[in-house]
């Protein structure tokens, strides 16, 4: 078993998130999903975040377009209040440019995660052209924006979702554009013959186990999945030895470029900015095209 990459740190949270310490972390961002996709803006890389949130309000649902420089172009922010119509839109003037953003949730059908099921759409659209969309309402969404589709161009490149449980935290993944959903289980058990153990379901069926936690941690380990071959990187210090406020971080990259990735980055990450030039560093490689990310981040409920 190789060294999990130090640079995820004691608080890995924010390797992935630098909007969400995970020394004070709310509530809030503990129920969260960011969806991030590669676009074309204008003939250049862009990347498009749909990060949907519940807190005691209700739903949030917030856009943010970023240049392949990551400065933000515009963002969107729709707020528990303005849910209570359930559809919208939104038109901003960039750099001379109309971008419209429109959602409708009128019928969309949520789970226990922020995320809804179906039901619903999120479409951008620029120039006349819908650049992205989100949600199994298509003929809908076009009969809106009265926009063609130039879709070609989204590419789903990363997920970023907080879950939580006890000793079982599961979701629901799909590891490339045409593969089939699976469900995803990561169990945790701290009573395994005196010595904590990990295990990592797809589908019911046990793809890796890790034993003798205590002294691994950190580490990373290749899967199969849909006969892609998938780096697992985890990272349960907080498990075990922190305050029982902590989470557990895994990432789930379908790239064979992933431990180079990881290699390029610092070899000592403690600080604040360590951990923002390793963010950057998967930020950049998102740009290069190395595939699909998934990071999960496990809260326990004691």
């Amino acid at each position: 078993m190789r060294d999990f990459p130090s640079c995820f740190g004691e608080n890995g949270v924010q390797v992935a998130d630098t909007s969400c310490s995970s020394v004070g972390l709310s509530k809030s961002c503990q129920n969260s999903v960011t969806c991030v996709y590669k676009c074309k803006f204008h003939g250049k890389s862009c990347l498009i975040s749909i990060m949907w949130s519940k807190n005691l309000i209700g739903q949030c649902l917030s856009v943010e377009i970023d240049d392949a420089s990551h400065q933000c172009i515009c963002k969107v922010d729709v707020k528990p209040s303005l849910f209570s119509k359930r559809k919208g839109s939104k038109c901003l003037d960039v750099n001379s440019a109309k971008i419209e953003v429109f959602w409708d949730l009128c019928l969309a059908r949520f789970g226990s995660g922020p995320e809804p099921l179906e039901g619903y759409y999120i479409a951008i659209v620029l120039k006349g052209e819908i650049v992205l969309l989100v949600g199994d309402l298509r003929k809908e969404a076009f009969k809106k924006t009265g926009a063609i589709s130039s879709l070609s161009n989204a590419i789903f490149i990363s997920k970023r979702e907080h879950i939580s449980g006890k000793r079982v935290f599961g979701t629901k993944a799909r590891f490339s554009d045409n593969g089939p959903t699976h469900d995803l289980k990561i169990e945790f058990d701290p009573n395994c013959n005196d010595d904590p153990a990990l295990l990592i379901r797809v589908d019911a069926k046990t793809v890796m186990q890790v034993k003798h936690l205590r002294w691994k941690f950190r580490g990373n380990c290749s899967i199969l999945v849909d006969g892609l071959q998938v780096e697992v990187f985890w990272d349960v210090h907080n498990w075990l030895f922190g305050s029982g406020l902590g989470n557990g971080v895994f990432m789930f990259q379908t790239s064979l470029s992933a431990e180079k990735m990881w290699s390029e980055s610092p070899s000592v990450c403690d600080s604040t900015a360590f951990r923002w030039s390793c963010s950057e560093s998967f930020r950049e490689s998102r740009l290069q095209g190395l595939g699909f990310s998934l990071f999960l981040y496990a809260w326990k409920n004691e």
